[in-house]
């Protein structure tokens, strides 16, 4: 990676904040904020482990909202998706958590 700095950041405080709250959830949120856990470290390791989104299929609003150009999905377990897109510079890579959905969300925001 050109030794570049990797950085894993959530899209605004309100995303980072709801991954903290899964800490204080019931079982299942819990294992949801491990899953979450283990997407950073592997975007830390990789920013590109994810599969890219084709353009066509990217939600307008996250095109409006945080003004991305490329998008790509991270398979959790059990059905879930992180979403996040990637933003660099010369200096680091920075991996941008957008959200996260269970399978059947995942397929209505992106229109399947």
């Amino acid at each position: 990676m050109n030794n570049r700095q990797i950085i894993v950041a959530f899209v605004d405080d309100k995303i980072k904040k709801t991954y903290d709250e899964l800490l204080n959830g019931n079982s299942e949120d819990l294992k949801l904020h491990k899953f979450i856990s283990r997407a950073i470290s592997d975007l830390k390791q990789d920013p590109f482990i994810g599969i890219k989104i084709p353009f066509k299929l990217w939600p307008q609003n996250y095109v409006q909202k945080h003004k991305i150009n490329s998008l790509y999905k991270y398979d959790l377990p059990s059905g879930w998706r992180l979403i996040y897109t990637i933003k660099g510079s010369q200096l680091e890579i920075l991996s941008i958590i957008i959200e996260w959905f269970d399978h059947k969300n995942y397929e209505r925001k992106f229109k399947y």
